[in-house]
């Protein structure tokens, strides 16, 4: 010991004490507004030193009362160790239960508080499916949490903990070799008011149409800032233990389905750009029925001949059909490669599917007739309302984003996501007629909003079945719109699927009134003004709808 005094003091310190790592304060998202939609509270954990407590029974029983915890259990962890010197009782304490511990009568220096952190969710249910949540120990779960959890995080410092010689936690020592540098706010796209908007209505949908899952967006098309992304069924990020089974999944990034009605725009403004089609076109609907080699197709009403523009405006899928002859493959595979189907939007949230379009090999005659209605290939709504933005925008694609830039000039970063799609003359007759008549005279009828031009479609789809095919009887309904016509500075997207009422539920009916109304809502809450012009031309509007 006299010649190796240093070299075993050295291996005694080492032994004695250990670094454990110190978690960072995770930093705070908030939407665009600055408004505050998750946080991160410090708490207080408690404590006790077994070997300092005569009568742990006592202890236990007293503990357990106040933190609704089992005595039993607390009594193994204090009496029948009572060798050791520390031990956790509960961690991340609430204010309540912390004055409740304070109340007792406990030994001194057998019990003490140590700090933690809580991440804390104040809008509840508000925006769960995008925020996602941190667990117990603190790791990103799901949407920005988990999307973004190496800037949030922050980096962890290092502190020095005490053990006995069998390795045993003593003590943890206040002193802190490395500090922890706390993670950095997040700035989203959301705005709360919208946001709210959103899910006030998808609950309403539930509630009357009673569906499986239902989910909404709204987008500015000139920006792709998602301003609202909500899914039902949801969940509390505050107490996850009480989420369904089925609440966890973001539908509105991992959700796929057939678009129906919804895709034939985007054939229409291809067919235009590649002076296929042109815009005084006429089709014969063949009264309801034509045969398409083998098919024989039909349309819910008996249409004769249509304009281009009708066969929109009532959605004709034999008229689409004759659209997608004239086409080929070739070309209809052009289109929803340009519009972005097949491929993930790049949104910065994990978990975004890229939906489904088979290669141009795999097509055969029966997908010239089904592309153009929206079958054969399945989207995400996010990717559908994205596709959207690009005709809104005047033929201008603009990525979808969750999350704002760092800096405060953005229109940097805006512009290096622009792709032209199609010219802006045929993206803004396809807006301006035919999709602004979907809402003045076709089955969006029930989407109009006094005082603005709104331009939308429906669409009615049959679930995919995991086995092939469709499930009978089983619809998705979606509906999409923006406003204004002349300067469209919203789009919204409702998709509901698997009503179980109602029958066979058309995106009209379904999926437009709610969409119409988050619409709406924002349109004044973002003080676009209506046009006076057009509210006196609302009092003579008729209440009849057709489907």
């Amino acid at each position: 010991q006299w010649w190796q005094q240093e070299r075993f003091a050295d291996r005694a310190d080492r032994q004695r004490e250990y670094a454990e790592e110190v978690t960072a304060r995770p930093g705070d998202i908030v939407d665009r507004q600055g408004r505050l939609l998750a946080t991160t509270l410090t708490t207080r954990s408690l404590y006790v030193v077994p070997s300092r407590i005569s009568k742990p029974w006592a202890i236990a029983h007293a503990l357990a009362a106040a933190l609704d915890l089992r005595a039993d259990t607390l009594f193994e962890k204090i009496g029948e160790r009572d060798d050791r010197h520390f031990a956790w009782v509960k961690r991340r304490l609430t204010l309540e239960e912390v004055e409740r511990v304070k109340a007792l009568d406990l030994p001194k220096g057998a019990w003490g508080f140590r700090d933690e952190y809580r991440r804390e969710y104040p809008q509840g249910v508000v925006a769960a499916h995008v925020l996602g949540l941190r667990d117990i120990d603190g790791v990103g779960r799901g949407g920005i949490e988990e999307g973004l959890d190496k800037v949030l995080s922050g980096e962890k410092g290092r502190r020095k903990l005490a053990r006995d010689s069998r390795g045993r936690v003593i003590e943890i020592l206040d002193d802190v070799d490395e500090p922890p540098k706390p993670g950095q706010s997040v700035q989203l796209s959301l705005d709360l008011v919208v946001q709210l908007f959103a899910e006030r209505e998808l609950d309403a949908v539930m509630a009357e149409w009673k569906p499986e899952s239902c989910s909404a967006i709204a987008l500015d098309p000139k920006t792709g800032d998602v301003l609202a992304m909500a899914t039902r069924p949801t969940f509390d990020p505050n107490h996850p233990e009480a989420a369904r089974a089925d609440a966890w999944k973001n539908r509105a990034i991992a959700d796929i389905y057939e678009p129906g009605s919804t895709f034939k725009p985007f054939v229409v403004s291809y067919g235009l750009q590649e002076h296929v089609l042109h815009k005084n076109d006429v089709f014969d609907c063949e009264n309801g029925q034509y045969r398409m080699g083998r098919r024989l197709l039909h349309d819910h009403h008996r249409y004769g001949t249509l304009s281009l523009t009708d066969v929109l405006v009532k959605s004709s899928n034999i008229g689409m059909a004759k659209i997608g002859e004239r086409m080929t493959n070739d070309r209809l595979f052009a289109a929803a490669t340009l519009f972005g189907f097949g491929r993930k939007t790049g949104i910065e949230l994990p978990g975004e599917l890229p939906g489904i379009l088979r290669p141009l090999g795999q097509w055969t005659s029966y997908s010239t007739g089904s592309i153009p209605m929206g079958h054969e290939l399945a989207t995400t709504p996010l990717q559908l309302v994205a596709a959207h933005a690009a005709l809104a925008n005047r033929g201008v694609s603009v990525r979808p984003r969750i999350v704002l830039p760092a800096n405060s000039d953005s229109t940097a970063a805006i512009r290096q996501l622009n792709e032209t799609t199609i010219s802006a003359d045929v993206a803004r007759w396809v807006v301006e007629v035919p999709m602004r008549e979907v809402i003045t005279r076709g089955t969006g009828r029930r989407a109009r909003i006094p005082g603005y031009n709104v331009f939308g479609k429906t669409g009615t789809a049959q679930c995919i079945s995991p086995s092939g095919g469709y499930v009978h009887g089983k619809y998705i309904s979606s509906f999409v719109c923006g406003a204004p016509v002349e300067d469209p500075r919203l789009l919204v997207l409702v998709v509901v699927n698997q009503s179980s009422v109602g029958g066979e539920t058309f995106g009209g009916r379904v999926a437009a009134p709610a969409a119409a109304n988050i619409l709406k809502q924002s349109l004044v809450y973002l003080r676009i003004s209506p046009d006076q012009h057009l509210l006196d031309a609302a009092a003579n509007w008729k209440d009849d709808v057709p489907e």
